[in-house]
């Protein structure tokens, strides 16, 4: 199968491009596997390039190449195909809509996939009948504003399939929106097994990985890691990760450090790239966010062998974890909880060891070549349908498309009059 996938920006740095580089790679061991980026701003990938891939794009941003598409008159005009719902939004625009749908138009591939909702959209609206059409969810459904959901809900019943990372958000998916014959799959994100040796268990490191963002609770953390010191003054925890611009996080969480003297039990040790080397430093992983669309870190810490305290958030931790096997949930925002499970492993080194064990089998299943595989079967029984009888024939889709023309009159009539609004309150 040619398999295509369509990103953001393939040529910098988060879950999805990693997710997606980790899936390509191991699908292009048996098909013809490409990633075409929207963006590029740089020379090469951030997180280098998956091998066997080929790698193109659409809009070149990088000031320096002949091909620099910044100054082009329409890289000012707000998109008008890209959903304004989706908090990219503000990075498209009228030369970008041009250039999605001349590539969509053109694609000869038998699957397309989208890994974001406004490209979503753009294959329901722009990409000819015949490849399989996948949209993928790499956040929640419940984590969109009301205006993309309704656009989610009109648009995404031109697609063949949608894909989740958690079964939870699969059952949203298919409780909140009428998309009949669209198939909608939970099929978990991959981590490659680690080039290091798993944790021996034995050292009083906990670790904890992420951007440092308020959704993620590393204030909870800290104070719960400053009732395990009463007990266990002998452990420390690390924290792995950056902040926004601002690093306003980074500055509260060091002066909560600092009032509670912990300024030798708890490291902040900013972003390291790759992450997996330092996973083995410690014997106890631990995710005390307040939500989570999947749980990367999860999974990264017990293929090194860690076992994980977590909160018991939506929507990934309890699909990653086994409660009491190979770690330990916790209500989320509970700070005693968190204390309690961490010396529940730190205490009890038997245990430590046995979850540590179980946490590095129970891993396995998110391989690359085991998740690739379920694509891979997703991809071939959709095609095996054939273009005539998958969810969307030629009279379905002009209907859909029309309904759609419709739908973005309205909200440019709504958006207008706001700015009239606006304008007047100004005057």
């Amino acid at each position: 199968m040619h398999i295509s996938f369509l990103l953001h920006n393939a040529y910098g740095v988060g879950g999805t491009i990693r997710t997606t580089f980790n899936l390509a790679g191991e699908l292009a061991g048996h098909h013809d596997v490409e990633i075409v980026s929207v963006f590029r701003h740089r020379d090469v990938p951030a997180l280098g390039a998956p091998e066997g891939v080929r790698m193109s794009h659409l809009v070149d941003l990088r000031k320096k190449s002949p091909a620099y598409d910044g100054d082009a008159p329409d890289y000012a005009r707000p998109a008008a195909v890209f959903p304004r719902g989706d908090s990219r939004y503000g990075q498209y625009s009228r030369l970008s809509d041009a250039r999605l749908a001349a590539h969509l138009r053109s694609l000869e591939a038998d699957v397309v996939v989208g890994t974001r909702p406004g490209l979503n959209v753009h294959l329901t609206r722009q990409a000819r009948r015949g490849p399989v059409l996948i949209g993928q969810e790499h956040l929640t459904l419940d984590s969109h504003g009301y205006r993309l959901r309704r656009e989610i809900g009109h648009r995404y019943a031109l697609l063949d399939a949608i894909t989740t990372v958690t079964e939870a958000d699969a059952r949203g998916y298919r409780s909140g929106f009428r998309l009949p014959g669209v198939r909608i799959e939970a099929i978990p994100n991959s981590v490659p097994a680690p080039a290091v040796a798993p944790a021996d268990g034995d050292r009083t490191w906990v670790i904890a990985a992420g951007r440092l963002h308020k959704v993620k609770r590393y204030d909870l953390l800290v104070r719960a890691f400053a009732d395990v010191v009463a007990v266990r003054p002998d452990w420390r925890l690390r924290i792995y990760g950056g902040g926004d611009a601002t690093g306003n996080e980074r500055q509260t969480l060091l002066s909560l450090v600092a009032e509670l003297g912990l300024h030798e039990h708890v490291l902040l040790m900013g972003p390291v790239n790759p992450l997996e080397a330092e996973w083995p430093k410690g014997s106890i992983a631990a995710v005390t966010s307040d939500r989570e669309s999947f749980g990367m870190t999860i999974v990264e810490a017990m293929r090194c062998g860690l076992p994980v305290v977590a909160t018991d958030c939506p929507h990934g931790p309890r699909e990653i974890i086994d409660d009491g096997t190979d770690g330990r949930l916790v209500p989320v925002g509970d700070t005693a909880a968190v204390t309690g499970a961490l010396l529940g492993l730190i205490q009890d080194d038997a245990a430590r060891h046995r979850a540590g064990r179980a946490a590095l089998e129970a891993s396995r299943r998110f391989d690359p070549a085991v998740i690739a595989e379920r694509h891979a079967q997703l991809f071939a029984e959709l095609a095996s349908r054939g273009p005539r009888t998958r969810s969307h024939g030629a009279v379905s889709t002009a209907v859909h498309r029309a309904r759609g023309t419709v739908m973005d009159g309205a909200y440019a009539l709504r958006y207008k009059a706001a700015a009239v609004i606006r304008k007047g309150k100004t005057a």
